[in-house]
């Protein structure tokens, strides 16, 4: 089930449930795949889409907040997920970097934490990526934002972290980058405070038209 949560001119943004995780888990690994690789089997897509899905699945629940914008032939051309974690299933930033957040960014009780991801927008949109990214990245940091004791934690493309600096977007690094979905990615944590210097420039970007 999706309900509309903003319209602007070219496009929607919906807060959808788990009934879009398939859909979610195809337009992930296909637009990694379309946007860092040349030549690629769908054979690697397939696996890779697999082992997404299962990983949302696994990772979801009724906290979890997932952003898709669709344009208004009802056409993905966005999404991103934030996840309350509950402090006991296996994060990403565990399984693939062998991240324990509870030791790398704080281990007071008191904090709490979302892990930020599954962040793709369309190559061939013909929409602006950066504003799309700002409009979404303001949606899923929002429960942050309203918590007084809380953590960002995610796996970033490079690319894109640089861009969130520039954006001001402190985040600190707790790990070594991998290549994971076919780009240079890296674990970092934010605090409510590094999450400020962005959101309170574009959070109102969030908002419906």
């Amino acid at each position: 089930m999706e309900k509309k949560v903003a319209s602007f001119k070219e496009y929607e943004i919906f807060r959808a449930d788990k009934s879009c995780l398939n859909e979610i888990a195809n337009f992930v690994v296909r637009e990694n795949y379309s946007h860092h690789l040349s030549s690629f089997t769908e054979e690697e897509i397939s696996k890779d889409i697999k082992s997404v899905l299962e990983e949302e699945e696994y990772l979801y629940d009724e906290k979890s907040c997932i952003y898709i914008v669709r344009n208004y032939f009802g056409n993905m051309i966005g999404c991103i997920r934030s996840f309350h974690w509950d402090k006991h299933k296996t994060l990403p930033i565990e399984k693939v970097y062998g991240i324990n957040p509870l030791h790398a960014v704080h281990e007071e009780e008191k904090y709490s934490y979302w892990h930020i991801g599954r962040f793709a927008v369309a190559k061939d949109s013909g929409l602006s990526t950066l504003t799309l990214f700002k409009r979404l990245m303001a949606l899923a940091v929002k429960p942050i934002v309203e918590d007084k004791y809380s953590y960002m934690i995610a796996e970033i493309d490079s690319k894109l972290l640089k861009v969130m600096k520039v954006l001001g977007f402190g985040t600190r690094q707790i790990g070594k980058s991998i290549d994971y979905l076919t780009s240079e990615t890296v674990p970092v944590c934010s605090s409510k405070r590094g999450i400020n210097g962005f959101f309170s420039k574009y959070g109102d970007l969030c908002k419906a038209a």
